[in-house]
């Protein structure tokens, strides 16, 4: 085993993200090309890695277009696209390029025959990117809902089902748009279950939720809603397809890479280095400083009773945690990642022997630059000599600059790929 905890926690999170790259694992999948057209469409954090590893292995001899709309920043570096347009736009919160870029992939979908081929490239962060409102919403109403929903505290799967309503692309409407052809949907997952109906909204998926859903969870987390989308919510209008549309049938949906691979493959990684390795779970959800707790108690465990599991080892975890933000007030910056470590510290107060690393798989951790941060036995104590408060740094949603002023920060810049959460805690022997 490695001698430097940090190095260790640093190989395992490459190697998660590695494992879920598209150059790695969509070739595989690709079918041969069809008697008509083929037409690429997608998006998502990964939207550009995926065109350009759909276009480094597609015959050059077989037509290709399309076009996917990716984040500000996430074209793979001397990436040049040449049958597939890439366009870019902002993410968490929807912009006026991701609007007229959907609307431009919408357009591209009608028209199609039975003789055609789409492929529909899916990722994490799709459903900000495609934004096209329903009829009779602006984006300026869809901005809101939005960031509402970003700061309530709720789900991923809670905050798709209303995004899907408001949207004239999602819940399977761009691939009843695609009829009668050919739909295939490579898709890498960032959600907890792998629910192709919930990553990116599900834009090419049957969609079982429905509007009276949707309400329920606007009232939930107290979402004000405009009045064009709750008058479209209220009487079905912004409805959408169901299961056994006959739009979407004989679809087939790929899932090239989702948590729990990169988990296993870094499992495997931990192991290859002598350590005992345990995977929780990669469907983890809840308040991130909450969710930090609960792993530090379980490190805790193991490092002084060596219980349930023997030390060394490394204990990971996957999901999508929340961080719930009061818009009433001033707030730092952080993200999930850092919010779980600064959580998990507090809960440690410096565990001799535990280390962690979390971080973001696309490599940005909320709305800062970096990607997560890295806890060592000393963060606290460290902290504390340079002044710093962390509950109150954690409370005001700042948790980034507890961990930035001890150069413990994890800066990768964009991976081009999305599994979400990564989590890895190292238990030494005491």
């Amino acid at each position: 085993m490695t001698t430097d905890p940090r190095a260790l926690l640093r190989q395992l999170y490459d190697v998660a993200v590695a494992r879920a790259l598209p150059g790695e694992v969509l070739k595989a999948h690709l079918p041969a090309p069809p008697k008509g057209r083929t037409l690429v469409l997608g998006a998502g954090k990964a939207g550009g890695a995926m065109a350009q590893a759909l276009e480094a292995a597609w015959p050059a001899d077989a037509p290709l277009s399309g076009l996917v709309i990716t984040r500000y920043d996430h074209v793979p570096p001397g990436y040049k696209p040449r049958r597939i347009e890439v366009v870019e736009a902002a993410h968490p919160v929807p912009d006026a390029a991701g609007l007229a870029a959907t609307q431009r992939l919408l357009s591209l979908a009608l028209g199609l025959t039975a003789d055609d081929l789409v492929i529909c490239l899916i990722s994490g962060g799709g459903s900000a990117l495609l934004s096209l409102p329903a009829p009779g919403l602006t984006l300026v109403d869809k901005q809101a809902v939005n960031r509402a929903l970003l700061n309530s505290g709720a789900s991923i799967a809670e905050m798709n089902c209303v995004r899907k309503r408001l949207s004239a692309v999602k819940g399977g409407r761009l691939a009843a748009a695609c009829a009668p052809a050919r739909v295939l949907t490579l898709t890498i997952s960032d959600v907890p279950g792998d629910d192709p109906a919930v990553i990116a909204s599900g834009p090419t998926v049957a969609d079982a939720t429905t509007c009276a859903d949707a309400l329920a969870i606007c009232r939930r987390y107290k979402i004000d809603l405009p009045a064009v989308a709750r008058a479209g919510l209220e009487s079905g209008a912004f409805e959408t397809p169901k299961p056994g549309d006959a739009r979407l049938a004989g679809h087939e949906l790929v899932m090239l890479a989702t948590p729990q691979m990169s988990l296993e493959a870094a499992a495997d990684a931990a192991r290859a280095q002598g350590l005992a390795a345990h995977i929780l779970s990669d469907e983890i959800e809840g308040e991130s400083r909450v969710i930090g707790g609960m792993h530090a108690a379980l490190a805790r465990a193991v490092a002084r009773r060596g219980e349930p599991f023997v030390r060394p080892c490394v204990i990971l975890s996957g999901g999508e945690t929340t961080v719930t933000v009061d818009a009433t007030k001033p707030t730092g910056q952080g993200g999930r990642a850092t919010a779980f470590l600064l959580g998990c510290a507090l809960a440690l107060q410096g565990e001799p022997g535990v280390w962690a690393l979390a971080a973001d798989t696309d490599g940005i951790d909320g709305v800062g630059p970096h990607a997560g941060a890295l806890l060592t036995p000393t963060s606290l104590a460290r902290a504390r000599a340079l002044g710093l408060n962390p509950q109150a740094l954690l409370d005001g949603h700042d948790s980034a600059s507890f961990f930035a002023p001890l150069g413990d920060l994890l800066n990768v810049g964009p991976s081009f790929t999305n599994v979400n959460d990564f989590r890895a805690m190292l238990i030494l022997s005491s």
